[in-house]
Protein backbone atom coordinates (compact mmCIF):
# COMPACT_ATOMS: atom_id res chain seq x y z
CA UNK A 1 0.00 0.00 0.00
CA UNK A 2 1.36 3.14 -0.93
CA UNK A 3 2.14 5.56 1.79
CA UNK A 4 -0.14 8.99 2.07
CA UNK A 5 3.16 11.57 2.60
CA UNK A 6 6.25 11.08 -0.42
CA UNK A 7 9.57 10.04 0.30
CA UNK A 8 8.63 8.38 3.74
CA UNK A 9 9.24 5.44 6.01
CA UNK A 10 6.84 4.10 8.53
CA UNK A 11 7.44 5.16 12.54
CA UNK A 12 9.06 2.49 14.90
CA UNK A 13 7.82 2.44 18.42
CA UNK A 14 9.55 0.05 20.66
CA UNK A 15 5.90 -0.19 22.72
CA UNK A 16 3.02 2.06 22.91
CA UNK A 17 1.83 1.34 27.00
CA UNK A 18 -1.99 1.61 26.79
CA UNK A 19 -3.14 5.17 29.11
CA UNK A 20 -0.42 6.93 27.83
CA UNK A 21 -0.53 9.78 24.78
CA UNK A 22 1.93 7.70 22.60
CA UNK A 23 -1.06 4.87 22.13
CA UNK A 24 -3.55 7.34 20.92
CA UNK A 25 -0.87 8.07 17.99
CA UNK A 26 -2.26 7.06 14.28
CA UNK A 27 0.29 5.29 12.14
CA UNK A 28 -1.87 3.50 9.67
CA UNK A 29 -3.18 7.17 8.38
CA UNK A 30 -4.39 10.40 8.67
CA UNK A 31 -8.26 9.64 9.22
CA UNK A 32 -9.60 12.14 12.17
CA UNK A 33 -6.34 13.79 12.63
CA UNK A 34 -5.64 17.02 12.73
CA UNK A 35 -1.98 17.23 13.44
CA UNK A 36 0.84 15.31 11.15
CA UNK A 37 4.15 14.47 13.09
CA UNK A 38 7.37 14.11 10.70
CA UNK A 39 10.40 12.63 11.66
CA UNK A 40 13.84 14.12 10.07
CA UNK A 41 15.85 11.67 9.82
CA UNK A 42 19.25 13.82 8.82
CA UNK A 43 22.18 15.66 10.20
CA UNK A 44 24.15 16.30 7.03
CA UNK A 45 23.88 20.26 7.96
CA UNK A 46 25.39 19.14 11.24
CA UNK A 47 28.25 17.63 10.20
CA UNK A 48 28.48 20.55 7.72
CA UNK A 49 28.54 22.85 10.15
CA UNK A 50 31.02 20.77 12.73
CA UNK A 51 29.15 20.09 15.01
CA UNK A 52 28.14 16.85 17.17
CA UNK A 53 26.79 14.86 14.72
CA UNK A 54 23.93 12.13 15.63
CA UNK A 55 20.71 13.99 15.44
CA UNK A 56 19.72 11.93 12.71
CA UNK A 57 18.29 9.62 14.93
CA UNK A 58 16.56 12.23 17.22
CA UNK A 59 13.05 11.53 15.95
CA UNK A 60 13.95 7.51 16.98
CA UNK A 61 14.49 8.69 20.64
CA UNK A 62 12.08 11.30 20.28
CA UNK A 63 9.38 8.48 19.87
CA UNK A 64 10.91 5.61 22.44
CA UNK A 65 10.53 9.17 25.09
CA UNK A 66 7.10 10.24 23.53
CA UNK A 67 5.51 6.69 24.02
CA UNK A 68 5.80 6.53 28.06
CA UNK A 69 5.29 10.20 28.66
CA UNK A 70 1.93 12.13 29.11
CA UNK A 71 -1.36 10.26 29.78
CA UNK A 72 -4.09 9.87 27.16
CA UNK A 73 -6.74 11.50 28.74
CA UNK A 74 -5.01 14.51 30.27
CA UNK A 75 -7.76 16.49 32.87
CA UNK A 76 -9.73 19.25 31.35
CA UNK A 77 -9.30 19.14 27.11
CA UNK A 78 -8.66 16.00 24.82
CA UNK A 79 -5.78 15.88 22.80
CA UNK A 80 -5.54 16.90 18.76
CA UNK A 81 -5.58 13.30 17.36
CA UNK A 82 -1.78 13.04 15.83
CA UNK A 83 -1.05 10.71 12.56
CA UNK A 84 2.99 9.68 12.47
CA UNK A 85 3.89 9.88 9.05
CA UNK A 86 7.05 8.40 9.40
CA UNK A 87 10.49 9.84 8.61
CA UNK A 88 11.79 11.28 5.38
CA UNK A 89 14.42 9.50 3.68
CA UNK A 90 17.64 11.35 3.16
CA UNK A 91 18.83 11.82 -0.31
CA UNK A 92 22.14 11.86 -1.71
CA UNK A 93 23.01 15.48 -0.83
CA UNK A 94 21.48 18.15 1.42
CA UNK A 95 19.81 19.55 -1.39
CA UNK A 96 17.90 16.23 -2.38
CA UNK A 97 16.94 15.87 1.20
CA UNK A 98 15.73 19.41 1.36
CA UNK A 99 13.40 18.81 -1.70
CA UNK A 100 12.15 15.72 -0.24
CA UNK A 101 11.06 17.79 3.09
CA UNK A 102 9.41 20.06 1.13
CA UNK A 103 7.57 17.88 -0.67
CA UNK A 104 6.47 15.15 2.16
CA UNK A 105 5.47 18.79 4.29
CA UNK A 106 3.48 19.78 1.23
CA UNK A 107 1.81 16.55 0.72
CA UNK A 108 0.90 16.78 4.88
CA UNK A 109 -0.64 20.25 4.23
CA UNK A 110 -2.87 18.88 1.34
CA UNK A 111 -4.50 16.05 3.52
CA UNK A 112 -5.91 18.85 5.89
CA UNK A 113 -2.67 18.67 8.54
CA UNK A 114 -0.76 20.93 10.88
CA UNK A 115 2.68 20.16 10.83
CA UNK A 116 4.84 19.17 13.56
CA UNK A 117 8.47 17.99 12.41
CA UNK A 118 11.23 16.48 14.67
CA UNK A 119 14.53 16.17 13.96
CA UNK A 120 17.39 16.26 13.07
CA UNK A 121 19.91 19.41 11.55
CA UNK A 122 17.93 22.80 12.46
CA UNK A 123 18.83 23.35 8.57
CA UNK A 124 15.58 20.98 8.16
CA UNK A 125 13.49 23.97 9.26
CA UNK A 126 14.12 25.57 5.78
CA UNK A 127 11.93 23.04 3.26
CA UNK A 128 9.52 22.49 6.21
CA UNK A 129 8.80 26.12 6.22
CA UNK A 130 9.32 26.26 2.35
CA UNK A 131 6.58 24.32 1.71
CA UNK A 132 3.92 26.33 4.12
CA UNK A 133 5.16 29.46 2.89
CA UNK A 134 4.52 28.08 -0.58
CA UNK A 135 0.94 27.64 0.50
CA UNK A 136 0.22 30.24 3.21
CA UNK A 137 2.21 33.04 1.77
CA UNK A 138 4.91 35.52 3.21
CA UNK A 139 5.25 34.62 7.04
CA UNK A 140 6.78 35.54 9.96
CA UNK A 141 8.40 33.22 12.41
CA UNK A 142 9.82 32.53 15.70
CA UNK A 143 12.75 30.54 16.50
CA UNK A 144 14.11 29.17 19.74
CA UNK A 145 17.57 28.90 19.56
CA UNK A 146 21.38 29.60 21.15
CA UNK A 147 22.52 30.60 17.10
CA UNK A 148 20.78 33.10 14.76
CA UNK A 149 21.27 30.44 12.04
CA UNK A 150 22.27 32.89 9.14
CA UNK A 151 25.33 31.56 7.96
CA UNK A 152 25.84 31.92 4.15
CA UNK A 153 27.49 27.97 3.87
CA UNK A 154 25.51 25.27 3.26
CA UNK A 155 25.23 23.56 6.62
CA UNK A 156 22.87 23.68 9.86
CA UNK A 157 23.63 27.34 10.55
CA UNK A 158 22.02 27.77 7.37
CA UNK A 159 18.58 27.54 7.93
CA UNK A 160 16.59 31.61 8.62
CA UNK A 161 19.42 33.19 5.90
CA UNK A 162 17.59 30.69 3.20
CA UNK A 163 14.27 31.57 4.61
CA UNK A 164 14.65 35.54 4.12
CA UNK A 165 16.01 35.14 0.80
CA UNK A 166 14.33 32.25 -1.40
CA UNK A 167 11.05 32.35 0.82
CA UNK A 168 10.49 36.36 1.77
CA UNK A 169 10.19 35.42 5.19
CA UNK A 170 10.03 37.77 7.83
CA UNK A 171 10.28 39.36 10.36
CA UNK A 172 11.90 36.81 12.67
CA UNK A 173 12.19 37.02 16.04
CA UNK A 174 14.72 34.64 17.96
CA UNK A 175 14.40 33.81 21.85
CA UNK A 176 17.07 32.13 23.81
CA UNK A 177 20.03 33.77 21.97
CA UNK A 178 23.65 33.32 23.40
CA UNK A 179 25.82 36.37 22.07
CA UNK A 180 28.96 34.76 23.08
CA UNK A 181 28.45 32.30 20.13
CA UNK A 182 27.19 34.50 17.43
CA UNK A 183 29.36 36.58 14.96
CA UNK A 184 29.15 40.18 14.65
CA UNK A 185 28.71 39.79 11.41
CA UNK A 186 25.80 37.64 11.40
CA UNK A 187 24.14 39.75 14.33
CA UNK A 188 24.13 42.94 11.65
CA UNK A 189 22.75 40.58 8.81
CA UNK A 190 20.10 39.74 11.10
CA UNK A 191 19.35 43.25 12.63
CA UNK A 192 19.36 44.70 8.59
CA UNK A 193 16.68 42.59 7.65
CA UNK A 194 14.52 43.12 10.18
CA UNK A 195 14.95 40.57 12.77
CA UNK A 196 14.37 40.85 16.38
CA UNK A 197 16.48 39.68 19.38
CA UNK A 198 14.45 38.79 22.58
CA UNK A 199 15.76 39.61 25.91
CA UNK A 200 13.98 36.92 27.67
CA UNK A 201 12.99 38.78 30.40
CA UNK A 202 11.41 36.35 32.97
CA UNK A 203 9.27 38.37 34.35
CA UNK A 204 7.73 39.57 31.09
CA UNK A 205 4.36 39.22 30.30
CA UNK A 206 3.11 36.22 28.32
CA UNK A 207 1.92 38.68 25.61
CA UNK A 208 4.93 40.43 25.17
CA UNK A 209 6.42 36.63 23.81
CA UNK A 210 5.37 38.18 20.49
CA UNK A 211 4.94 41.15 19.98
CA UNK A 212 7.48 42.02 17.28
CA UNK A 213 5.22 39.85 15.01
CA UNK A 214 2.32 41.48 15.75
CA UNK A 215 1.74 42.56 12.15
CA UNK A 216 2.55 38.85 10.22
CA UNK A 217 -0.34 37.05 8.84
CA UNK A 218 1.07 33.62 9.11
CA UNK A 219 3.64 32.66 11.50
CA UNK A 220 6.14 29.42 12.13
CA UNK A 221 7.68 27.99 15.49
CA UNK A 222 11.05 26.44 15.09
CA UNK A 223 12.75 25.30 18.44
CA UNK A 224 16.63 24.08 18.28
CA UNK A 225 16.94 22.11 21.84
CA UNK A 226 20.26 23.75 22.22
CA UNK A 227 18.25 26.42 23.66
CA UNK A 228 17.86 24.88 26.48
CA UNK A 229 20.55 24.84 29.14
CA UNK A 230 22.93 21.58 29.55
CA UNK A 231 21.56 20.22 32.18
CA UNK A 232 18.39 20.10 31.37
CA UNK A 233 19.15 18.78 27.84
CA UNK A 234 22.40 17.40 27.26
CA UNK A 235 21.98 15.49 24.13
CA UNK A 236 21.80 18.32 21.13
CA UNK A 237 24.47 18.72 18.60
CA UNK A 238 26.17 21.77 20.21
CA UNK A 239 25.37 21.69 23.80
CA UNK A 240 24.50 25.32 25.67
CA UNK A 241 25.99 26.10 29.21
CA UNK A 242 23.62 29.08 29.96
CA UNK A 243 20.18 28.35 28.49
CA UNK A 244 16.70 28.29 29.45
CA UNK A 245 14.98 25.53 31.92
CA UNK A 246 12.45 23.34 30.37
CA UNK A 247 10.12 24.53 32.38
CA UNK A 248 10.92 28.20 31.19
CA UNK A 249 10.78 26.47 27.40
CA UNK A 250 7.48 24.41 27.83
CA UNK A 251 5.82 28.04 28.69
CA UNK A 252 6.91 29.59 25.70
CA UNK A 253 6.10 26.77 23.44
CA UNK A 254 2.57 26.84 24.38
CA UNK A 255 2.10 30.66 24.33
CA UNK A 256 3.60 30.15 20.39
CA UNK A 257 1.21 27.06 19.34
CA UNK A 258 -1.73 28.41 20.38
CA UNK A 259 -1.45 31.62 18.49
CA UNK A 260 -3.79 31.50 15.59
CA UNK A 261 -1.50 32.35 13.01
CA UNK A 262 0.64 29.40 13.78
CA UNK A 263 0.85 27.24 10.70
CA UNK A 264 3.98 24.65 11.47
CA UNK A 265 5.84 23.73 14.22
CA UNK A 266 9.40 21.66 14.46
CA UNK A 267 11.99 20.49 17.76
CA UNK A 268 15.03 20.26 16.15
CA UNK A 269 18.80 18.59 16.94
CA UNK A 270 17.81 16.39 19.11
CA UNK A 271 21.30 14.15 19.58
CA UNK A 272 20.60 10.75 21.48
CA UNK A 273 24.54 10.19 21.04
CA UNK A 274 25.28 12.29 23.60
CA UNK A 275 21.96 11.94 25.76
CA UNK A 276 22.05 11.09 29.32
CA UNK A 277 19.18 9.04 30.77
CA UNK A 278 17.12 9.96 27.94
CA UNK A 279 16.47 13.25 29.62
CA UNK A 280 16.84 15.49 26.39
CA UNK A 281 14.44 12.70 24.34
CA UNK A 282 11.97 13.58 27.60
CA UNK A 283 12.28 17.47 27.30
CA UNK A 284 11.61 16.97 23.74
CA UNK A 285 8.51 14.80 24.35
CA UNK A 286 7.58 17.33 27.15
CA UNK A 287 7.66 20.52 24.80
CA UNK A 288 5.90 18.44 22.06
CA UNK A 289 2.98 17.85 24.20
CA UNK A 290 2.74 21.57 25.56
CA UNK A 291 3.06 22.33 21.58
CA UNK A 292 -0.51 20.20 21.01
CA UNK A 293 -2.00 21.85 24.28
CA UNK A 294 -1.60 25.10 22.61
CA UNK A 295 -3.16 23.71 19.35
CA UNK A 296 -6.23 22.18 21.30
CA UNK A 297 -6.28 25.08 23.93
CA UNK A 298 -5.50 28.05 21.30
CA UNK A 299 -9.07 28.50 20.15
CA UNK A 300 -10.09 29.20 23.44
CA UNK A 301 -7.40 31.72 24.30
CA UNK A 302 -7.79 34.05 21.28
CA UNK A 303 -10.97 35.41 19.46
CA UNK A 304 -11.00 33.63 16.78
CA UNK A 305 -9.60 30.58 15.10
CA UNK A 306 -6.46 29.18 13.52
CA UNK A 307 -7.35 29.70 9.66
CA UNK A 308 -6.92 27.52 6.70
CA UNK A 309 -4.27 27.81 3.98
Amino acid sequence: MSRPVPHTTPPHYPDRPAGRFGATIETGGPAECTVALIGLVDDEGVRLNGGRVGAAAGPSAFRAALARYGVARPQGFEWPRVFDAGDVRPGATLGETHARVTEAVDAVLALGLFPISVGGGHDLTFPVVRAVAGRAGPMGGVYFDAHLDVRETAGSGMGFRRLVDECGVGPLLVHGLNPLVNAREHVAWFYDHGGTIADDDPDAEDDDLLAPLAGAESLFCSFDLDCLDASHAPGVSAPNPAGMTVREAARRMFIAASDPRLRCLDIMELCPTHDQDGRTARAAAHLFLHALMGLRLGPLLHAGTRGSE
